[in-house]
């Protein structure tokens, strides 16, 4: 496992995601996984830097777990922000045009469909959120 703490601000996204690129590059995984992955981390971030402590900031942790058997990248997201669980919202309904649907919620939809596990936790005063993509 590694780890990377850093200030949920929107200016550290470049290195979480170096941190998490230079995971997957270690790993042999198409361009389309690699892709999912970072739109997740990108989305997932900014998430914790625009809502975990508005209007103040504060730390976020990002965790990296390869697994072997299946083969398989987790991400654990972790910040002491106000307690949010993005999973309890509704998703949109797509069918919907642009116009029509609600503002929000479509950045964690997309976060839902592109990985093979996601889940949320409030604990011991933590946000925690885990993604999972198999490889």
């Amino acid at each position: 496992m590694r780890e990377l703490s850093v200030e949920a601000r929107v200016d550290n996204l470049e290195q979480v995601l170096a941190f998490v690129d230079e995971e997957i590059d270690r790993l042999d995984c198409s361009v389309k996984i690699r892709t999912q992955i970072d739109v997740a981390v990108e989305e997932l971030f900014v998430n914790i830097a625009h809502y975990a402590y508005n209007p103040e900031t504060g730390p976020a942790t990002v965790r990296i777990e390869v697994e072997k058997d299946p083969p398989a990248i987790s991400i654990t997201f972790i910040d002491k922000g106000v307690p949010y669980d993005p999973l309890a919202k509704a998703d949109p309904d797509i069918t919907l045009s642009a116009d029509d649907r609600e503002i929000g919620g479509l950045g964690i939809f997309m976060v839902k469909k592109s990985m093979d596990s996601i889940d949320y936790e409030y604990k011991d005063g933590q946000n925690t959120l885990h993604i999972r993509k198999l490889i």
